[in-house]
């Protein structure tokens, strides 16, 4: 077969004109950083490549920390065919000769394996596409994604794969990856700058050496590179996907850091959202939840203050309708928190999910005609603002549930004052009995 599809290709030595994230792509597995549980001798993956038992895998883990370059050094090492594969560029067509090529140069003894980038972007016909040529050996099936393959990967291509987790990159992971490219290119920065690379790159090593290499361009030659220029170079990108895990992610943490009432961490997590592009909207809906999930009658205030919130930012916009949220944060935090109304309702709802559903009591139902009445329905019924305690000796629940009890209030904030009514509203009803009913 001719042309790109099935290229051979092997990590050469790239051009001089290269990307300075080409040029220093790491050739070797002990040149890769931050990824000792997976590549350190005696771990899993290192031991499979070296015995040359290289399985179909997915490799998983935020930009920049090395997915593409692993894949390449497994094909150099296993010496097999690497072919490079775009989910977004490729369809059916390109999938079904690529395959073909790859079992024709299996016959001849020729491996073959395919690396498929943001396989996530892949739809299931697509992925499907590669099932029976994963299953018969003919390729081994590298894809690389950045989301959760749970979710974006179907699951008989999962079953088929390994799944291995690469780790972001820390701080000093980076700045060795900018040492290097330095000492290599004899470039004219200092150790402070080279932190400063680190932190803008926010664990990604690709953006590290593009900030790196875009500041040697802005610098005139013989020059130190300043940070000043190094701060103009890079473009801070922050870690979100407002439809992948990471948006799940950071508002479980949000909400988490509420419940736990940290309010540092709590506006800690509200800021990476709205910073990074997230809904407003999404965010108030989920803090007016948090009001009665979390807090309901412990702080009765907390939630109209959280759809005061919502309101103001409907009416102020961004940015300033941030403040509203922020403010709204610091109060959920700090509030005494009960999950009292969230318990009831879902032990109600288990009652009504699990039994019989039984009819109203006769004596609170309407009796809006004369048959009605003739039948029984608002028979005993007691009017409460006609008693002198507003308490009425009347079970309300159907026959089968009576004396079941749903709400357990809190000991904690408002709701030990509920708690102390409700006591009270119990004993004038005992108080009421005759001795065999207490009985």
């Amino acid at each position: 077969m001719s042309g790109s599809l099935f290229e051979e290709e092997q990590p050469n030595s790239p051009p001089p004109d290269a990307p300075l994230a080409d040029r220093l792509r790491p050739q070797t597995l002990d040149e890769v950083l931050g990824q000792g549980h997976l590549l350190d001798p005696g771990k899993p993956l290192r031991t499979a490549i070296e015995r040359d038992q290289v399985p179909s895998m997915i490799l998983w883990g935020p930009p920049g920390v090395g997915k593409t370059t692993l894949a390449r050094i497994i094909a150099k090492m296993t010496k097999s065919t690497f072919v490079p594969f775009s989910a977004v560029l490729s369809g059916i067509k390109e999938i079904k000769e690529i395959m073909a090529a790859a079992e024709r140069a299996r016959r001849t003894g020729r491996r073959t394996i395919v690396f498929v980038d943001e396989i996530h972007r892949f739809n299931k016909a697509q992925q499907d596409a590669f099932l029976p040529h994963v299953e018969r050996g003919n390729i081994v099936l590298i894809g690389a994604t950045t989301e959760n393959p749970s979710f974006e990967v179907i699951s008989a291509l999962l079953s088929r794969t390994r799944v291995f987790v690469l780790k972001a990159l820390s701080d000093e992971d980076v700045a060795t990856v900018v040492r290097r490219a330095v000492a290599r290119e004899n470039f004219n920065v200092d150790q402070d700058s080279i932190r400063l690379i680190a932190m803008l790159a926010n664990g990604d090593a690709r953006t590290a050496l593009n900030i790196l290499d875009l500041a040697v361009q802005g610098t005139p030659p013989g020059q130190q590179i300043t940070k000043s220029t190094i701060e103009q170079a890079s473009q801070k990108t922050l870690l979100y996907d407002k439809t992948g895990e990471e948006h799940y992610n950071i508002i479980s943490a949000l909400h988490k850091s509420l419940r736990n009432s940290d309010v540092d961490a709590s506006l800690y997590w509200l800021a990476r959202m709205l910073e990074a592009g997230e809904d407003p909207l999404y965010i108030a809906r989920r803090l007016v939840r948090f009001a009665s999930e979390d807090i309901g009658l412990a702080d009765p205030r907390a939630l109209r203050i959280a759809l005061d919130a919502k309101d103001a930012f409907n009416f102020i916009g961004l940015p300033e309708g941030k403040l509203a949220l922020a403010q709204c944060v610091i109060y959920l935090a700090a509030a005494p928190k009960s999950n009292s109304v969230y318990t009831a309702y879902d032990a109600v709802v288990s009652d009504v999910e699990n039994t019989r559903n039984d009819p109203v009591p006769l004596h609170i139902r309407n009796a809006p005609t004369g048959l009605m009445k003739q039948l029984g329905y608002g028979k005993g019924y007691q009017y409460a603002h006609d008693l002198e305690d507003k308490v009425a000796d009347m079970d309300c629940l159907p026959e089968s549930l009576k004396g079941r009890k749903y709400y357990h209030a809190q000991e904690t904030g408002e709701e030990a004052e509920i708690q102390r009514r409700l006591d009270e509203v119990a004993r004038k009803k005992r108080s009421k009995k005759t001795p065999s009913e207490s009985d």
